[in-house]
């Protein structure tokens, strides 16, 4: 994932970020939303940061085709949420990854919660306060 350019939007960061990825990989992106408003550039860029370590999970580990990914801003703040319909795994297994991801988003007071079934998929949920947003 690349870093917002002077201008640019998250939206339009994430845009770009995606469709490369999906070239990338040869995993399909259904993009379920993006930002109507813009966000801090903290946010921006532990989003951004959180975004990529999923999808690079996505990519080593799901075995998924297809991953959904929704981010919008809203009066509770931002939300990312990234889902695929891949192997899943043991919640008691989860790896450095994860860790990072909490790691980036804590940076700009969010959250992360991590939810697999074994077979089913994994959707990854951050979120970051309204108050953090601006």
């Amino acid at each position: 994932m690349t870093r917002i350019r002077g201008g640019e939007s998250l939206a339009g960061a994430l845009e770009g970020d995606l469709a490369e990825w999906s070239r990338r990989t040869g995993i399909a992106v259904e993009v379920w939303a993006l930002p109507a408003a813009d966000v801090a550039p903290l946010v921006a860029k532990v989003v951004l940061e959180a975004l990529a370590e999923a999808l690079d999970n996505v990519e080593k580990h799901s075995g998924a085709t297809t991953v959904s990914i929704a981010v919008t801003t809203g009066r509770g703040g931002l939300r990312m949420t990234v889902s695929d319909h891949g192997k899943g795994f043991e919640l008691a297994r989860v790896g450095r990854g994860v860790a990072r991801m909490e790691a980036a988003l804590a940076e700009a007071g969010g959250s992360l919660s991590v939810n697999s079934v074994p077979g089913e998929g994994t959707t990854v949920t951050a979120v970051v306060p309204k108050a953090h947003c601006r």
